[in-house]
């Protein structure tokens, strides 16, 4: 793959979740039955920063999960390899709760449809928001975010990297093309 551009910078990146977590206080009304559930892997530390900032605007923090998905992918049986499955901890009963399912990027929709799923599993919230950083278009599924950081229109040769300091050590979101 060959780097094209960084998009998103650290500074960027705090200033899309501020707006972020501002957009679902306005749209859940502050409701205390607010849940942010992030997706394996970066869907998680952007869950939990955003549950931080809501704590910090409203004086109360809102309850945080962890989801895995992988036992819930459409495409299980084309990974050649194992999957690695990871812990699913959602420390609250998401029955009545609003949830906002948080990812890094939002591509074609199947991992949202898939956290979908594995949300339902848990119980039947009364709404479910999703959040995501990027929305780098080309849906195969009829699936739109309710709260997105930045629209990155792509080709489908493109890659979104998005980097994050608990996972990765640095924030940034990376634009790479995939060689012909």
């Amino acid at each position: 793959m060959r780097f094209k551009a960084r998009v998103m910078e650290p500074p960027d990146i705090d200033r899309a979740l501020k707006r972020l977590a501002h957009e679902v206080l306005e749209a859940t009304k502050a409701s205390r039955d607010l849940a942010f559930v992030g997706i394996h892997t970066r869907g998680i530390p952007l869950a939990k920063r955003l549950s931080s900032l809501v704590e910090r605007f409203e004086g109360w923090a809102p309850g945080f999960g962890e989801l895995d998905i992988t036992l819930y992918r459409d495409d299980l049986s084309e990974v050649k390899r194992a999957p690695v499955v990871r812990s699913t901890r959602v420390p609250f009963d998401v029955r009545g709760k609003r949830v906002v399912l948080v990812d890094d990027v939002i591509f074609t929709g199947r991992t949202v449809r898939a956290a979908l799923d594995a949300l339902a599993d848990l119980g039947r919230p009364s709404r479910v928001y999703l959040a995501v950083l990027v929305d780098r278009g080309h849906r195969e599924l009829p699936i739109s975010p309710d709260f997105v950081g930045k629209n990155l229109p792509t080709s489908k040769r493109e890659v979104v990297k998005v980097k994050l300091r608990e996972v990765d050590g640095e924030d940034a979101v990376e634009l790479w093309e995939r060689e012909s």
